[in-house]
C-alpha cells in the first residue's frame, strides 16, 4: 500500500515538473524568435470564432434559466424587479467566466489533446525535431496565446448574451418592464465586479490550453493512448477551472475589494 502511494506521488511530481517545464518553454517561445505568426492567427480563429456558437448558446440559456429560477424565488420577498441585478452580477462575476471556460475545455481542450496526441503516436513530433523545428514554439505557443487572449473575449460575449437571455425571460415571463430590468443591471455592476470577471478568463484560458498541450505531448500507447489523453485533458482541465476559479476569487477579494 505504501509502495503504491509512493509510486503515485512520484508520478504526480513528475507530471507537475514536466508541466512547469512546458509552460516555461512556451513563455520563452513567446519572447524569443522564431515566432510562427501564421499559426498564431490560425489558432486565434479556431479557438475564438470556432467556439462562438457554443458560447452563445451556453450564455443565452444560462441567463434565461437564471432569471426564471431567481424570479420565482424573489417573488416570495416581493423583489421580482431586481432580477436583473442577480442575473448581471452572477453572469459577470462567476457564471460567465466559469461556464465559458468549461465549454472551452470540452471543445478546445479535447481537440488539442487529441491532435497533439495523434502527432506524438505517429512520430510527427519527432519529425518536427528532425527538421529543426521546436514543437513547443510551433504547436504550444500559438495555442497558449489563443487561450489566454480569446477566453476573455468569449467570456464578454457570454456575459452580454446571458444578460440578454435574462431580459427575455424577465420581460415576457416575469412581466418585468424592460427599463426596470436594464436600470437594475447597470446600477448594480461596479468596476471591481467587471475587473474580477475579466481577470479570471485570462487565468482559466491559460490553464485549459496548457494542460491540454501537456497531456497531448505526453501521450503514449497508440490510438488507445490518444483516447485516454483526451479524457484526461477534459477532466483535468475542468477540475483545474473550478479550482482556479475559487483561488483566483479569493485572491481578487483580498486585493480588489
Amino acid at each position: 500500500m505504501l509502495h503504491a502511494i509512493e509510486e503515485w506521488l512520484k508520478k504526480a511530481a513528475l507530471e507537475v515538473q514536466e508541466y512547469v517545464r512546458l509552460v516555461g518553454a512556451a513563455f520563452r517561445g513567446i519572447v524569443t524568435p522564431p515566432i510562427y505568426g501564421h499559426d498564431i492567427i490560425e489558432q486565434f480563429d479556431a479557438l475564438g470564432w470556432g467556439s462562438l456558437t457554443v458560447v452563445l448558446l451556453t450564455g443565452l440559456f444560462t441567463g434565461a434559466a437564471l432569471a426564471s429560477q431567481t424570479g420565482l424565488t424573489l417573488d416570495q420577498f416581493g423583489a421580482r424587479p431586481v432580477v436583473g441585478r442577480l442575473v448581471s452580477t452572477s453572469m459577470v462575476i462567476e457564471l460567465g467566466p466559469v461556464l465559458t471556460a468549461l465549454m472551452l475545455t470540452g471543445r478546445i481542450g479535447s481537440g488539442i489533446a487529441a491532435e497533439l496526441g495523434s502527432m506524438v503516436v505517429t512520430d510527427q513530433i519527432n519529425a518536427l525535431r528532425a527538421l529543426g523545428t521546436d514543437p513547443v514554439r510551433k504547436l504550444v505557443v500559438p495555442r497558449m496565446l489563443a487561450g489566454i487572449f480569446m477566453a476573455p473575449v468569449l467570456t464578454i460575449v457570454s456575459d452580454f448574451v446571458g444578460i440578454f437571455g435574462g431580459w427575455v425571460v424577465a420581460r415576457f415571463q416575469l412581466q418585468v418592464a424592460s427599463s426596470l430590468y436594464w436600470s437594475s443591471v447597470t446600477d448594480v455592476l461596479f468596476v471591481q465586479d467587471i475587473e474580477q470577471g475579466l481577470i479570471k478568463p485570462f487565468v482559466l484560458g491559460f490553464l485549459i490550453v496548457t494542460i491540454a498541450c501537456h497531456v497531448g505531448l505526453r501521450t503514449s500507447g497508440g490510438t488507445q493512448g490518444v483516447g485516454r489523453a483526451t479524457t484526461v485533458a477534459v477532466v483535468g482541465g475542468s477540475v483545474a477551472v473550478i479550482a482556479a476559479d475559487f483561488f483566483v476569487t479569493q485572491i481578487l477579494v483580498w486585493t480588489i475589494y
